[in-house]
C-alpha cells in the first residue's frame, strides 16, 4: 500500500550507509542548524507569553509545558507571518497548527471523505506523503496530467465531468504550485488564477500545500493561489519542516471555508480540530515554542530568515543543472534529459530504462549513490523511465560526485542491457 511504501522510502532516502552518497533525501540542509539558537527562540517565546499574560510567569510555563489547546498556541504569530511573507490575511481561529505537513494532509483528507463516493483531484505524478495521507483516509485519488505549467487545466476539466456522470463526487483539487514534489514545476500566476476561477466553477476546493515557496531567491516568485483566494475556496497547508526548525515537525492549515449545518461561524478548521482531537490531540507546546520564538526574532518573515539557506539550495540547483549538462551534453548516447526547475529540491531525471527500487539499491551499492525511482509518486508501482533527485541536504562537492555516479550506473546499465552497442563510460568523466 502506499503510505507502507512511503516508510519505506523515507528509511532508505535517509541512509547514511558508508560511501553512499544520498540524493533520494528530501531532507533540509543541516549547514546552518544551531541548537543555541534553538533555546533563545523558546526564552523568546516564554517572554512573550509573560507579556501576554500580564506578567504571569506560571501561566507561560503552563502553556509550554502544559497538553496545550488543540488548534495551537502560536496560532496568531502564524497569522502574523501569513501576512507578511504570504500576503494571506487568516484569522487566528482559522488556523490549526499540525504535527508537521503530513497531519495537516491526513486531517484534510479526513475531513473531506464522507462517503465512498468522495474523491480528491490531484496531479500526476505527485506528492508521495498526499497519496499516502489519501488512502490511510480512505479517499480516492483522481489523476490529473501534468504539464510545463504545473497542471493540465483541461485535462482537470475532464476528469472532473467523467467522475460526476460515473457517480462519483470530486471533492477538491490537490497542488503543490511552488517546486512541486516531485516535478520541480513552479505553476504560473495566470495558471493559479485560471485554476481558481475553474475550482469556483465547478465546485472543487482546492488544496494548496506550500513547503518550499518561501525558499525562493526569485523576488517575483508568484503569490500563492489563498492570496488570490476571495472566495474561501483554497485549504493552505503550511510547514515550518523546511524554513523554521525541521525537528520542530510543525505545520499548520488556514481552513476558513464555513461548514454547513454546523454551529453559528463554525469553519472547516473546527472540524479538522475535532478531528486532530482524535488522532494526536495537540500538536507539540515545546515545539510550537520554538517556532513561535523564531518567527518573534524574524519579525515575522521566514523568507528573510532563509535567505542564506535559500541561496544554498540555488546554488546546489545550478551545480546539478550544469554537471548533468556536462555529463550527457546534447546529442550524446546514452540520452538522458531532466527538468530544469526554477528552485525547490528536486530534479526529474529521464533515463533510456525503466526505473525500480531494485536498481536503485543496487546503484548504490555498486556506484555509491542512491536516487528515487518515479513510481513512487504515482502509487501504482508501475516503473517508468525516469528517477528523481534531490538537491536539498548535500553539499555541492557532494552532489557533484553523486551525479558523476550516477552517470557512470546509467551508463552501465544501458551496455548491460545493449551488450551490442559499445558506450564510453562515464565513471570517470569529470575526474
Amino acid at each position: 500500500m502506499p503510505f507502507v511504501d512511503a516508510t519505506a522510502l523515507r528509511r532508505a532516502a535517509s541512509g547514511k550507509s558508508g560511501d553512499v552518497i544520498s540524493l533520494a533525501s528530501g531532507t533540509p540542509y543541516e549547514g546552518d542548524f544551531d541548537l543555541e539558537a534553538v533555546q533563545d527562540y523558546l526564552e523568546l517565546f516564554r517572554r512573550h507569553l509573560v507579556v501576554r499574560y500580564g506578567g504571569d510567569e506560571r501561566d507561560a510555563t503552563r502553556t509550554i509545558l502544559q497538553y496545550g489547546r488543540v488548534k495551537g498556541v502560536i496560532n496568531d504569530l502564524v497569522a502574523r507571518h501569513l501576512e507578511v511573507d504570504e500576503q494571506i490575511t487568516a484569522d487566528a481561529d482559522s488556523i490549526v497548527v499540525t504535527v508537521g505537513g503530513q497531519e495537516a494532509l491526513f486531517l484534510t483528507m479526513r475531513a473531506l471523505r464522507r462517503t465512498d463516493q468522495d474523491a480528491i483531484l490531484a496531479v500526476h505524478p505527485t506528492y508521495f506523503g498526499f497519496v499516502g495521507a489519501a488512502e490511510l483516509a480512505d479517499l480516492t485519488v483522481l489523476p490529473v496530467k501534468d504539464n510545463a505549467d504545473g497542471i493540465d487545466l483541461d485535462d482537470l476539466e475532464n476528469v472532473v465531468a467523467e467522475a460526476v456522470a460515473a457517480g462519483i463526487r470530486p471533492r477538491a483539487v490537490y497542488v503543490v504550485p511552488d517546486f512541486a514534489n516531485p516535478t520541480g514545476t513552479t505553476m504560473p500566476l495566470r495558471t493559479r488564477q485560471r485554476l481558481l476561477d475553474i475550482a469556483g466553477e465547478l465546485g472543487l476546493l482546492i488544496v494548496e500545500d506550500n513547503a518550499y515557496g518561501l525558499l525562493s531567491t526569485d523576488r517575483e516568485h508568484p503569490r500563492t493561489i489563498k492570496s488570490m483566494d476571495r472566495n474561501k475556496q483554497v485549504v493552505y497547508c503550511g510547514s515550518f519542516a523546511k524554513t523554521g526548525v525541521p525537528g520542530a515537525r510543525v505545520g499548520y492549515l488556514v481552513a476558513d471555508q464555513p461548514v454547513t449545518g454546523g454551529a453559528p461561524g463554525e469553519t472547516l478548521s473546527d472540524e479538522l480540530a475535532r478531528i486532530k482531537n482524535m488522532v494526536t490531540l495537540n500538536t507539540s507546546p515545546i515545539a510550537q515554542a520554538v517556532i513561535g520564538g523564531k518567527l518573534i526574532h524574524h519579525n515575522f518573515s521566514l523568507r528573510d530568515a532563509n535567505l542564506a539557506v535559500a541561496r544554498h539550495y540555488h546554488h546546489n540547483l545550478t551545480v546539478a543543472l550544469d554537471t548533468l549538462a556536462e555529463l550527457f551534453p546534447e546529442g550524446s548516447e546514452p540520452e538522458v534529459t531532466w527538468s530544469a526547475p526554477r528552485g525547490g529540491f528536486f530534479i526529474v531525471v529521464n533515463v533510456p530504462f525503466d526505473t525500480t527500487d531494485e536498481l536503485s539499491e543496487e546503484c548504490a551499492v555498486e556506484h555509491g549513490v542512491r536516487w528515487v525511482p518515479i513510481h513512487r509518486f504515482y502509487g501504482d508501482g508501475k516503473p517508468r523511465r525516469r528517477l528523481r533527485i534531490s538537491i536539498s541536504s548535500v553539499t555541492p562537492e557532494a552532489l557533484r560526485t553523486g551525479l558523476v555516479r550516477l552517470a557512470g550506473f546509467i551508463s552501465q546499465h544501458v551496455e548491460k542491457s545493449t551488450p551490442s552497442v559499445s558506450s564510453p563510460s562515464r565513471s570517470e568523466f569529470l575526474q
